[in-house]
């Protein structure tokens, strides 16, 4: 996908140990990292929730992104993460 169909940043609200937190997102991020959810058959805040603990000092969206590529890196190499 391009960078200019992944379009700007969209922002999402997301509830983490009972807070409400938003984070901006390339839809392609989105996507992919609702595919991960479901595969893994959490919802999103659970998964954001499992990101958040492990991400130290950075940026949540930063570390979603990560997630997501490791992901997709991960399953290009046939490694199964995180099940």
């Amino acid at each position: 996908m391009t960078a200019a169909a992944s379009g700007r940043p969209v922002k999402h609200s997301l509830t983490l140990r009972g807070h409400r937190t938003s984070v901006s997102l390339e839809r392609s991020f989105w996507e992919a990292f609702r595919e991960i959810a479901d595969r893994r058959e959490v919802t999103l805040n659970g998964l954001a929730a499992e990101i958040d603990a492990a991400r130290g000092d950075v940026g949540l969206a930063s570390a979603i992104r990560v997630f997501v590529l490791r992901d997709a890196q991960d399953r290009a190499t046939g490694q199964d993460v995180g099940d």
